[in-house]
């Protein structure tokens, strides 16, 4: 892998997104003709089964919303330990302190004697001047991704997120239950994933139209979030400015 996957990456989940909604929106104008069937068998899709279509677009974009966090924050720790050419205290104070959280466990429940075996790996590979090998981002539990919580992810590891300001206005802007399009997202799927709202009701009063806007703004924000990641490992400011590359001391 590599940044120049990143919207490769995108563009593909993305258009699994987008084909799906097109797929609902001849569904939707089928019905301005009375109930839509299916030619061949003559079947008849009920109101109640395009809610439950309709629904499945919130599962989907979530889908993207973490697929995409989870590919932006392995590719910046891909880069740390890109052919052995880093050593921890190269890195800039955000990307040590994940090193070390990772590296000896600082946040996991253990034993003692666990703790300093850990401990002493670390300070070996330090002493050492080993190079950092791949570790792995604490990120959370799953099901928790919005913008808000995306901007505290970049903000900890460093990467600061500038955002055009049309797309800070519509990923900030209310839409259904008073929230914004990524919390919406993040709502309802929690809300279907752990069953406390039906997958009819999750689409009542729910056009096509609404969810083609809703994904539109969630791809534009994600697009803006992966240049700022892709640029921020391009220029190595996971790293501290005279440990940078010639020329990129951004």
């Amino acid at each position: 892998m590599s940044t120049a996957d990143l919207f490769p990456f995108f563009e593909e989940r993305f258009g699994e997104v987008d084909s799906y909604i097109d797929f609902l929106e001849k569904i939707e104008e089928a019905t301005q003709n009375g109930i839509p069937r299916i030619a061949v068998s003559e079947y008849r899709i009920t109101a109640k089964q395009q809610r439950i279509l309709y629904s499945s677009v919130y599962l989907q974009l979530y889908n993207l919303v973490e697929a995409t966090m989870a590919r932006c924050v392995s590719e910046l720790t891909e880069a740390t330990s890109t052919a052995g050419r880093w050593q921890p205290h190269q890195l800039n104070d955000n990307l040590l302190q994940e090193w070390v959280r990772s590296t000896a466990r600082t946040h996991a429940d253990m034993s003692a004697p666990n703790r300093l075996k850990h401990a002493l790996e670390m300070s070996t590979h330090i002493v050492q001047q080993l190079p950092i090998k791949p570790f792995a981002i604490d990120v959370g539990g799953g099901g928790n991704w919005d913008d808000e919580v995306i901007y505290r992810m970049a903000e900890r590891l460093g990467c600061p997120l500038s955002l055009t300001p049309p797309t800070q206005a519509s990923v900030k802007r209310k839409r259904r239950d008073g929230l914004g399009p990524l919390q919406l997202v993040k709502n309802r799927r929690n809300g279907l994933a752990h069953g406390s709202i039906s997958f009819v009701d999750c689409a009542d009063g729910v056009v096509v139209r609404e969810l083609r806007e809703m994904s539109q703004c969630v791809e534009a924000y994600l697009r803006e979030v992966i240049a700022c990641f892709k640029s921020y490992i391009d220029s190595y400011n996971f790293l501290r400015p005279d440990s940078r590359p010639s020329g990129d001391t951004a």
